[in-house]
């Protein structure tokens, strides 16, 4: 279940709540609508404190980017579902999108800054679309001998 304050931006500011079944239609907009998104992954609110302090600043990223950017918010329980699709690892985070692409991720909390450089640069016309990481590996040592997982 999301906090109030989470529940309350969706509702005041009229996000879409996202999961596999409806991301796909979210990400391919409308004539009307611009091709960037910017998806809030919120993680459960008892466990990450930071999750409120995100949904604070994402109406102010909206507003500072209005025209340039559509927001929602990924519902909460289908969020694991989701998270591999567009590489989240810590939560909370906000994915920014050009249409199917992911042009970056920002999670946890960032200074304001970090948010207005990073996002202004990934909506920039000519901005590459993040590259997809590498899966981990991890080198195990036993013995002296090496072993690669």
């Amino acid at each position: 279940m999301p906090s109030a304050l989470v529940r309350a931006l969706s509702e005041r500011m009229n996000l879409p709540l996202l999961d596999e079944t409806n991301i796909d239609a979210f990400l391919a907009p409308t004539a009307e609508e611009v091709d960037h998104t910017i998806i809030f992954f919120t993680g459960d609110p008892k466990q990450r404190s930071e999750t409120n302090d995100v949904a604070v600043v994402l109406p102010e990223i909206l507003q500072t980017f209005q025209g340039r950017l559509r927001g929602g918010v990924v519902r909460r329980g289908h969020e694991d579902k989701l998270k591999a699709r567009f590489h989240v690892v810590i939560m909370p985070s906000l994915v920014v999108t050009r249409r199917s692409d992911i042009m970056g991720i920002l999670p946890k909390v960032r200074d304001w800054s970090e948010y207005m450089d990073s996002i202004g640069d990934w909506l920039e016309p000519g901005a590459e679309p993040m590259k997809t990481p590498a899966p981990q590996r991890v080198e195990i040592t036993h013995g002296g001998v090496r072993i690669d997982a």
